[in-house]
């Protein structure tokens, strides 16, 4: 009989980090797509911020679990990375077989600002930790 091995406990704080990551994924890509409503000056804010959102949030969450991201969420690689383009380039997919608009300019509008967004708040996790670590060691 093969010998099974429980899985290690999650700590509470890489459980916050985790559910952390996921909501500013999300809110981001959410912001993303209001922004870029109001941009266009679209009706239906609440709902039309879902619709543009959905392929994106889609894609960012394949991208979690296929790569497992949930061990390291806030690392800019692979975690950071993934999650942008997975957003980007599952949800243009997404978008093109449901029918909705993909443009080269709105590629290269969403690979920016997604980019900006979820690569750039683990960029700002990561300094702020690397200082504190440093502030440690001092």
């Amino acid at each position: 009989m093969p010998s099974r091995t429980n899985p290690r406990p999650v700590r509470p704080a890489a459980r916050n980090a985790v559910l952390l990551a996921a909501l500013a994924d999300a809110v981001l890509i959410l912001a993303f797509a209001a922004i870029g409503r109001d941009a266009h000056q679209r009706g239906d804010v609440i709902i039309g911020v879902f619709l543009t959102a959905w392929p994106f949030l889609a894609g960012a969450a394949i991208a979690w679990l296929a790569m497992r991201l949930w061990r390291a969420p806030l690392r800019i690689w692979p975690a950071g990375v993934t999650v942008w383009l997975g957003a980007v380039v599952l949800g243009m997919a997404l978008r093109a077989v449901t029918g909705q608009t993909v443009v080269l300019p709105f590629i290269v509008v969403a690979l920016l600002s997604l980019g900006t967004f979820l690569v750039g708040y683990r960029l700002i996790v990561a300094g702020f930790r690397r200082l504190a670590g440093r502030r440690q060691h001092s």
